[in-house]
């Protein structure tokens, strides 16, 4: 069960952001649809909307409008139809403008007062019938508004509805369905459909060029005017929006060609063609609506100021005309990503703009592939390089990653024309940055802390992080390791603990274990304890380490050069100058955590910890600061060494040759060299027990190089001479003390 603990726990790191990204995944398909992420990029979009905004329309494009000042003067709304005539010729015979837009509708006959009494008036006097008849028709607005439609290229409007005739019956009728060439049958499309309209009077539609709805079934569901439909469906014939056709009226009526890929199974809408003009839609025939700027960015003239002719003839002439109202009480008001009070006559003006200047901007079917793809890269490039970096550096790639995100999409939306998402690429990356750092935090701290607790004050600080960016690899229970063990001691500190008062004396230990510590954890060793002036320290554990003999001898050999350093400074402060002697062996060690149920040390024991600790209580026996055991000198080969002896210590049975170390091979010096092979000749004659060739060559050292090792020899020589070990002797000599 440990076991499998271990495995799966440098997983769930990475689990926890894939399922971050699963979720995203699945939403960006459309198989789980996430309302949150879908108001999140609505949001987005608007914000680039008004980033990017022209701020200035088309002065082609103009909106007449039925506005205050034209009520005060005409009268209340809707206005006799003769007055609408009238205004349809100003418009076009006055000032030659070139199309006209209602987004207004007639559904209902012309009712006047005086028509209705001349109306009864003939029925009850049939007589009166051939004075009153020229008079209706002289007073006939619908008749008079169907005469001037007849001769003018005008667009009325009309409504569709998604409620049920049979609730509310349609009135008025529509105009002759869009002509439509496509390369599969329109029906295979999710084109929104009608169940009712309000059209326009029989003999207005007749006579008028055409008609289009402003109606928007496909309004968001927060209410905002982002895409709006080209064209709806009813009872199987199509309409067209009423800009498309203002459009269509300009460019001469051509038919709408559908640019469609895919095939019956899976048709793809991509496009409508309408003379040359290209519209970006989806398979709803909706399109994304271009806006220019807020409310006025198209200018809006008064109806009255057209009656009185006071409107500069060049500012209308050739124009483009849309019919709708400002006035309070009439306003066609909608909620648009530019403003939340929008006239929706402006709406149409933004969109025959977006036509004509081919403005649109589009979301292609590959945009969910695109997405996909960025969201995958996004997701595991964060989720397996985050572990790998601390806060600040995490901080500073999040950075750059959101404004990566950012002007990539910015260049795509005003270059490309590209609505491409942007909230959830910066989402994932926030909650997958939160999400990692939270669990670097939370969890991976608190193991941290763990660690750094139990190995804080025995391995140096970097040590605590490879251990915590590799947790599984430690482990606290016993268990058997090659390592390599170092014990440390001060020659002769009773004597120098007697000379000095306690405080100066913790003062002295702090001044002489600082730097030593701090020697073992440069090395990558491992604090095992302090005993008194000793220090007793291991390679390989709790991280492995397999240049750990290596790193021992490094630190053994720094820790001396450190002492003679310290020993002016510790002059200077009436101290002694400590000398300390420094053992090491690699073997077979147990290594875990270890003590009673009262406390507990991480620590190594075993046979060659022991002789570890042996063979630093030998070197003042050789007169040497440093020795290593044969398997040490074996692994770090990378030195050179001279052989002092083969020993037999206390507690052990087989021999064991013991090292110093000089220097590494490439940095000793050619007489040094030279010296140690003489000694090793020495040393080969003192073992075949030719005692006059050893003792001449130990003599001859001792004269070129004093060292207490000749000495040694040369005693032992004189003990042999005067009791031989016998034929047998194998060299090896044996320590009766620690």
């Amino acid at each position: 069960m440990d076991s499998l603990k271990k495995a799966l726990a440098p997983l769930i790191r990475p689990l926890g952001s894939l399922a971050i990204l699963a979720v995203f995944l699945l939403h960006s398909i459309g198989y789980w649809n996430i309302g949150l992420f879908n108001r999140l990029e609505q949001i987005a979009y608007d914000i680039r909307i008004n980033m990017t905004l022209p701020k200035e329309g088309d002065p082609q494009i103009l909106i007449i409008d039925i506005d205050e000042d034209s009520l005060r003067e005409i009268g209340q709304f809707p206005w006799p139809r003769e007055y609408v005539a009238e205004l349809l010729y100003v418009l076009f015979g006055e000032y030659g403008i070139s199309a006209l837009g209602f987004d207004i509708v007639f559904p209902e006959p012309d009712r006047r007062g005086a028509m209705e009494v001349l109306q009864r008036l003939m029925e009850e006097q049939p007589e009166l019938t051939p004075t009153i008849s020229p008079l209706l028709e002289s007073m006939d607005g619908d008749r008079q508004l169907a005469e001037i439609l007849s001769q003018t290229p005008a667009i009325l409007g009309f409504y569709l509805d998604r409620e049920s005739e049979e609730a509310t019956p349609s009135v008025g009728v529509l105009p002759e369905p869009l002509p439509i060439n496509s390369p599969l049958p329109p029906t295979l499309l999710p084109i929104p459909k009608a169940e009712r309209f309000s059209g326009n009077q029989p003999i207005h539609q007749a006579n008028a060029l055409s008609a289009g709805f402003f109606d928007n079934p496909l309004v968001d569901q927060d209410g905002v005017f982002r895409r709006v439909p080209m064209i709806q469906e009813y009872k199987g014939n199509y309409y067209q929006s009423l800009s498309l056709g203002v459009v269509r009226s300009v460019l001469g009526m051509p038919p709408v060609e559908f640019i469609m890929s895919g095939d019956e199974t899976n048709p793809i809408l991509e496009a409508l063609d309408v003379g040359g003009f290209r519209i970006p839609v989806d398979n709803q025939t909706g399109a994304l609506v271009p806006y220019y700027g807020g409310r006025g960015t198209f200018e809006y003239i008064s109806v009255i100021d057209v009656f009185k002719q006071t409107v500069p003839k060049e500012k209308l002439q050739g124009a483009i005309v849309l019919l709708g109202a400002s006035a309070p009480g009439l306003l066609d008001l909608r909620t648009t990503p530019v403003q939340s009070v929008y006239p929706g006559v402006e709406v149409h003006a933004n969109l025959i703009a977006g036509i004509l200047h081919q403005s649109f901007k589009h979301q292609p079917t590959y945009t969910i592939g695109g997405e996909i793809l960025v969201l995958t890269i996004l997701g595991l490039l964060l989720t397996f390089a985050l572990p790998k970096l601390n806060p600040l550096p995490i901080l500073i790639g999040s950075s750059l990653i959101f404004t990566g995100i950012w002007y990539g999409n910015l260049l795509l939306w005003t270059d490309y024309k590209w609505v491409f998402p942007l909230a959830t690429p910066v989402l994932l990356s926030a909650l997958i940055i939160a999400y990692q750092l939270a669990y670097g935090y939370l969890v991976e701290s608190r193991g941290k802390r763990q660690l750094t607790r139990l190995f804080g004050q025995y391995v140096p600080p970097e040590l605590v992080d490879e251990m915590n960016d590799d947790p599984g690899s430690i482990s606290l229970e016993g268990e058997s390791r090659e390592m390599t063990v170092l014990f440390s001691d001060v020659r002769g500190f009773t004597t120098i603990s007697e000379g000095l008062n306690p405080e100066e004396l913790t003062r002295l230990m702090n001044a002489f274990l600082t730097p030593m510590t701090g020697v073992i954890h440069e090395y990558r060793g491992t604090i095992d304890k302090y005993m008194g002036d000793a220090i007793m320290a291991f390679w390989g554990a709790p991280l492995k380490d397999p240049m750990h003999a290596k790193h021992g001898v490094e630190a053994g050999l720094r820790m001396i050069q450190i002492m003679k350093e310290l020993g002016p400074e510790f002059k200077k402060r009436g101290w002694p100058e400590l000398k300390i002697g420094v053992g090491l062996n690699t073997g077979p060690m147990n290594v875990g955590n270890m003590g009673s149920e009262f406390r507990m040390a991480y620590t190594v024991l075993g046979d060659a910890v022991n002789l570890g600790s042996r063979l630093e209580g030998l070197t003042k026996q050789y007169g040497v600061d440093l020795m290593v055991s044969e398997t040490t000198a074996a692994a770090a080969d990378d030195y050179l060494y001279r052989e002092l002896d083969l020993v037999k210590v206390k507690g052990k049975h087989e021999p064991v040759a013991i090292f110093e170390p000089i220097a590494l091979k490439e940095e000793v010096e050619a007489e040094t060299k030279q010296l140690l092979e003489r000694y090793s000749q020495a040393l080969t004659h003192f073992r075949q027990q030719e005692w006059g060739y050893a003792e001449r060559i130990f003599k001859e050292l001792l004269a070129a190089d004093s060292r207490m090792i000749y000495e040694v020899y040369l005693e032992r020589i004189e003990l042999y001479r005067e009791n031989p070990p016998g034929a047998d002797w194998d060299g090896v000599f044996t320590h009766t003390s620690k």
